[in-house]
């Protein structure tokens, strides 16, 4: 059965940091892209970054880059979310998704990603 758990939301103060875990299990953790998407209340569901597994490439949404950075541990079948210099606009549900291919373009649409993690809120105040 394919897990995808995510931890380490919470409430931060605007300009703060936050590092969001995901730990996969059920599926070959090496051919996969993982990757985070985010809901705001009232607003589609938007992918946020992707990384390959196999070659640790990745994609960031323009709104987060250069605050946000995606990292894998294969040993440990994890993705990490590290975000700082957060901003209120980043208050939303977090989801990890996997999908088993290597191209982390598919992290631009949210109908691509074939499994799904439960959500972690990450609520950022001003």
């Amino acid at each position: 059965e394919v897990q995808l758990v995510e931890s380490g939301g919470g409430l931060v103060q605007a300009g703060g940091s936050l590092r969001l875990s995901c730990a996969a299990s059920g599926f070959t953790f090496d051919d996969y892209v993982i990757g985070w998407f985010r809901q705001a209340p009232g607003k589609e569901r938007e992918g946020v970054s992707c990384i390959s597994t196999s070659d640790g490439s990745t994609y960031y949404a323009d709104s987060v880059k250069g605050r946000f950075t995606i990292s894998s541990d294969n040993a440990k079948n994890t993705v990490y979310l590290q975000m700082n210099s957060l901003k209120p606009e980043d208050t939303a549900d977090y989801y990890c998704a996997a999908a088993p291919t290597d191209y982390t373009g598919i992290c631009r649409v949210n109908y691509g990603m074939d499994y799904w993690g439960k959500g972690t809120l990450v609520t950022v105040s001003p």
